[in-house]
């Protein structure tokens, strides 16, 4: 479910304060036993508790399920926020339904846009997963039928490389005001990934930050056309570049094309070109990553990756 630039159809949205107390308590016991059947990674029974025409397809949120359950195993679990969605006047699902959250006298705003949403009530949960090494946000949607169902499932982690989204938004501000835009961008996308349980979620913290990535992007990013990088007389064409944090630090990932890879000596010799090349145009990302990865990719053959830290990129 994502947000989508089709035509927009507004309707009510209730944060948890201005539900009635008999609705946000039978919508928050719902999302805490959800959370519990996460938590323990019963996929089984989140399955029994999930409307009919997303158990047709459950397979995405059981695997999303049982990937989480062990980093959250003795998490302190919290409902860090509920929306009440109110769809049940549309006349049909439309390109894309918007709700638009806004707490009384609160500059602070949430909307939420789920394109072809059928009719009905729905509510969102937001869920923190705390006191771990490895703490998780996820999203419910939910629908009503009878009951409180699971409508969408979405997990996100809370932390990249040890440090949260508020973190890196300072970081990148930092570097912007130094004037290390290749710094400042990537650390604005790792503070924007952290910030969004959800796709189809938005609000008016993030619209800030998103403003602020923006303005920080550099100019020679790899988009539709290659980023092209040069050394001893070669070109490497650059097709991806984004972030890693699953060896414990922040590395920046540089995803290129090359003819052949079958060799790997001189694909490691060629990755680490790259790694020098790319140091060299930017040296300034020496203080903002931990190391960076490489990928060569050649048609028909599995890419050929390498790690090194900047202390051993030389």
């Amino acid at each position: 479910m994502l947000l989508a630039a089709a035509p927009a159809f507004a309707v009510n949205c209730e944060t948890q304060a201005q539900m009635p107390e008999a609705e946000r308590a039978d919508l928050l016991a719902a999302a805490r036993s959800l959370a519990s059947m996460v938590q323990s990674g019963d996929a089984a029974a989140v399955e029994q508790h999930t409307i009919s025409s997303v158990r047709s397809q459950f397979t995405g949120i059981a695997n999303s399920i049982r990937q989480t359950a062990p980093a959250i195993t003795r998490a302190t679990i919290a409902v860090s926020a509920l929306y009440l969605l109110d769809a049940s006047d549309i006349a049909a699902a439309q390109p894309e339904t918007q709700f638009f959250c806004e707490a009384a006298n609160s500059s602070i705003h949430v909307e939420v846009g789920i394109p072809q949403l059928p009719k009905g009530k729905y509510a969102l949960a937001l869920v923190h997963a705390t006191g771990v090494a490895q703490p998780q946000q996820f999203a419910l949607l939910l629908q009503r039928t009878d009951a409180w169902q699971l409508a969408g499932f979405f997990v996100k982690p809370m932390l990249v490389a040890g440090h949260d989204g508020v973190w890196y938004w300072t970081k990148a501000r930092q570097f912007n005001g130094q004037g290390q835009k290749w710094d400042a961008y990537f650390y604005y996308t790792v503070a924007d990934y952290l910030a969004t349980p959800a796709d189809f979620l938005d609000s008016s913290n993030l619209d800030k930050l998103r403003a602020e990535e923006a303005a920080a992007k550099p100019a020679g990013l790899p988009g539709a056309q290659p980023m092209v990088l040069t050394a001893n007389g070669q070109s490497f064409p650059v097709v991806d570049l984004h972030t890693d944090g699953s060896l414990g630090g922040l590395d920046l990932v540089i995803r290129f094309t090359a003819a052949d890879i079958g060799d790997p000596v001189a694909s490691r010799a060629r990755n680490i070109q790259v790694m020098n090349a790319m140091l060299g145009l930017h040296p300034e990302l020496r203080q903002g990553f931990h190391g960076l990865w490489v990928f060569a990719e050649a048609k028909g053959q599995q890419p050929f990756g390498i790690e090194l830290p900047m202390s051993e990129i030389h």
